[in-house]
C-alpha cells in the first residue's frame, strides 16, 4: 500500500493510505471521519482458497463470508452515513457469482455481494447514492499467481482470446462506476471477463 501511496504522491496526487480490516467497522468509521468527506466507497478485498463442497469447513464457511461479503457491507454502510450530497458505492463481485466448482464458499460470498448491491441500490436511489457493482472474470492478480503454475495457465487456457482481465481492465470498470457521468445508472452489475459468462459458468 505504501508503494501505491507514495506513485499517487508522486503524481500531485492528494492521497492518505489506511492499513484497515473491512470488518472493522470502528477503525472504518474513524478513517472515513478523519478524511471530512465521502464521495465514493469501493469495497474490492476478497478472498478465495480452492476446495471442494466436501470440505469446506464451518470456519472457512465463516471467514469467507467474513471478509467477501460483510467486509462489503460495513464500509458501504459507514459510507452511506456520510454521503450527504449523493455519491458512488461500487462493490466487487466475480464472474464465479454465477456458479462454479471448486470454492463453493467464494461462490456464495460473490453471490451473496450481487444480492447486497441490488438491496442497497434501491434503498439508497432517493437519497442520490448510485450503488453498482462489478464481476472481474479470471484475472492476473498477485492471488491468482499463487495457483500452482499447470493451474494458472490451465484458467488462461479458458478465457477468450487465452489471456486473464488485467488490473487496469478491472480499474477501469471501478472508474465508470465511481464517475459522476452514472447518475442515473444504479443497481447493476457488470462482468468484466472479455465474454465469457455470455457462454460458461465458474471462474
Amino acid at each position: 500500500m505504501n508503494d501505491t501511496v507514495s506513485t499517487l504522491q508522486a503524481e500531485q496526487l492528494d492521497v492518505v493510505g489506511y492499513a484497515l480490516d473491512v470488518t472493522d467497522r470502528a477503525g472504518i468509521a474513524r478513517a472515513m471521519d478523519t478524511e471530512g468527506r465521502v464521495d465514493v466507497v469501493v469495497c474490492a478485498a476478497g478472498v478465495y482458497k480452492p476446495r471442494s463442497f466436501d470440505q469446506v469447513t464451518d470456519e472457512d464457511f465463516r471467514h469467507t463470508l467474513e471478509v467477501n461479503l460483510i467486509g462489503v457491507f460495513i464500509p458501504a454502510q459507514e459510507g452511506a452515513r456520510r454521503m450527504r450530497e449523493g455519491g458512488r458505492i461500487v462493490t466487487v463481485s466475480s464472474r464465479g457469482a454465477l456458479g462454479g466448482l471448486g470454492f463453493p464458499d467464494y461462490v456464495a460470498s460473490k453471490a451473496g455481494v450481487i444480492g447486497l448491491t441490488r438491496a442497497m441500490a434501491m434503498e439508497l436511489r432517493n437519497k442520490k447514492i448510485a450503488v453498482n457493482s462489478i464481476a472481474p472474470g479470471f484475472t492476473d492478480t498477485p492471488m491468482t499467481r499463487t495457483m500452482p503454475p499447470e493451474q494458472y495457465a490451465a484458467a488462461v487456457a479458458l478465457e477468450p482470446g487465452k489471456a486473464p482481465a488485467s488490473p487496469e481492465d478491472i480499474a477501469n470498470a471501478i472508474a465508470f462506476f465511481a464517475s459522476a457521468g452514472i447518475r442515473f445508472v444504479t443497481g447493476q452489475t457488470l462482468f468484466v471477463d472479455g465474454g465469457k459468462s455470455l457462454g460458461g459458468l465458474g471462474i
